[in-house]
């Protein structure tokens, strides 16, 4: 009886010391969010590797003026990553903006053992899957140490966290569009981004500097929803705009009464 008993202790003390074993070894629970920093520079001064191999620092990529899409993902992510970059893709393949002249994409590897031969063959399949005009010019692929990785992710408000039980980096599905100056404009979420919103947050970095007359006047019509996560229609603004075609459909109403009665008068 005595052994038994024994036996049971020795039993109910190595479960107890596994578990705590077990508990020690589990990471402690990262936080997976994007805290938004609008109008807050991004750091410009991080240096990374581009996909051929090449030292790069950010602000070289910020002398086009025009506005730039950043994408924070690992090359490896099993997952989410792909599905991210994927609903970027589509997306530009809609756009009737012009990379290069309207737009570019930077998409940085959160991930520091990543090479950029790795980064160069991911940027190579989205090139070819895609097949739009200039993006190949226009869409960098960075590496970069944990140091400057970590200077752009805590800029752009981008919280991940590396599971060591899982070997993958946790993170949001998101991505920021910076202006001309590198200044964060819009974040748009999730794995499918719709071409009127990527389009509209392009407009908004862009302050007017690209699309058509017609694109700034749809712009002036929406605003962002940060609670619906998408640009909705402004309905002040579409007032403003309808009284004031109604006040030219007005004036030149009055106009050509005005000239037909001169006329008459002459005769």
């Amino acid at each position: 009886m005595n052994n038994l008993i024994k036996l049971l202790l020795v039993f109910l003390l190595s479960d107890f010391s596994y578990s705590q074993i077990l508990k020690k070894e589990f990471p402690g629970e990262g936080t997976v969010d994007i805290v938004e920093n609008l109008g807050s520079p991004i750091l410009l001064e991080s240096e990374f590797l581009n996909e051929d191999g090449e030292k790069v620092v950010l602000k070289d990529f910020f002398s086009k003026d025009i506005p730039t899409i950043i994408t924070l993902n690992y090359f490896e992510c099993p997952m989410l990553c792909s599905l991210v970059l994927n609903g970027l893709g589509d997306s530009l393949k809609s756009l009737s903006l012009e990379a290069g002249n309207d737009y570019q994409i930077i998409t940085i590897d959160i991930n520091p053992h990543e090479t950029y031969q790795l980064a160069h063959q991911k940027k190579k399949n989205y090139v070819q899957k895609y097949n739009i005009d200039n993006l190949d010019q226009n869409w960098s692929f960075l590496t970069g140490t944990n140091e400057n990785i970590k200077k752009i992710t805590n800029s752009i408000g981008f919280l991940y966290y590396y599971d060591r039980i899982r070997d993958e980096y946790m993170h949001p599905a998101a991505l920021a569009v910076v202006n001309p100056d590198g200044i964060i404009s819009r974040y748009l979420y999730g794995i499918q981004f719709p071409e009127k919103d990527l389009k509209l947050a392009l407009l908004e970095a862009a302050e007017g500097k690209i699309g058509s007359t017609l694109d700034r006047i749809i712009l002036y019509c929406y605003h962002y929803d940060p609670y619906k996560n998408t640009y909705t229609l402004f309905a002040t603004n579409i007032m403003r705009i309808g009284g004031i075609l109604t006040l030219i459909f007005i004036g030149l109403m009055l106009f050509n009464f005005w000239r037909k009665d001169h006329n008459l008068v002459g005769d």
